[in-house]
């Protein structure tokens, strides 16, 4: 199991990258809210393209925005993992083959309330499905258990076809949801390990 870290909700992102820098995480996680997909705003393209260049880690990217080509543009420079978007966002296939076009690999999130079964078309051309756990767009909310049967039938999905995508899941992760989670390839924190980088260790271990 892999740990992307979220710095979503620190109050000193260059400080708390150099940290994650240092620790044993295998990505760092980036939330770019636009104020209109959802309510927040975080990640101005300008501050994406600084903070990106902060990382010494993997760079995973989750762009909860209802219009990705300037995000998807301002991060040619930079050696990103994935840069993934929201089924729920107009167009979102299209973006699919455009963030391939660049050479990027794609990841491709489900909200809550979307079904797997929305996305089944798209899965044998993502590298990523990213499931929510929570409702996106704010950090410290409590994980919803129900969402762990789109674990199991992406899991069911992927054996069943000779899909290649990982697994990730996002929100409200914790010691006392790892369980619901446990088929995920990579979990996707933010408090959690925030506010104690031994829990990276902690989520790794759980796995084994």
């Amino acid at each position: 199991m892999e740990v992307s870290v979220s710095f979503l909700g620190s109050n000193d992102y260059p400080k708390t990258i150099n940290l994650l820098n240092d620790s044993t995480c295998d990505y760092i996680h980036y939330d770019v809210m636009d104020g209109k997909f959802v309510n927040n705003k975080n990640l101005s393209v300008s501050e994406l393209k600084k903070t990106c260049g902060l990382s010494n880690k993997k760079i995973d990217v989750h762009l909860m925005v209802s219009d990705p080509d300037k995000y998807i543009e301002a991060l040619l420079l930079y050696n990103i993992s994935y840069i993934t978007i929201h089924s729920e966002i107009d167009n979102y296939k299209d973006y699919i083959d455009k963030i391939k076009s660049y050479g990027f690999r794609v990841g491709l999130a489900i909200s809550p309330e979307t079904s797997v079964n929305y996305i089944k078309d798209d899965l044998s051309n993502v590298d990523m499905v990213l499931v929510m756990g929570v409702n996106p767009g704010a950090s410290g909310q409590k994980f919803i258990p129900e969402v762990a049967e789109k674990i199991k039938e992406l899991v069911n999905l992927r054996k069943e076809k000779g899909y290649r995508y990982k697994i990730s899941v996002d929100g409200g992760i914790n010691e006392e949801v790892l369980h619901y989670v446990s088929d995920a390839d990579i979990i996707v924190s933010a408090s959690f390990v925030l506010n104690n980088l031994e829990n990276i260790e902690l989520i790794k271990q759980f796995k084994e």
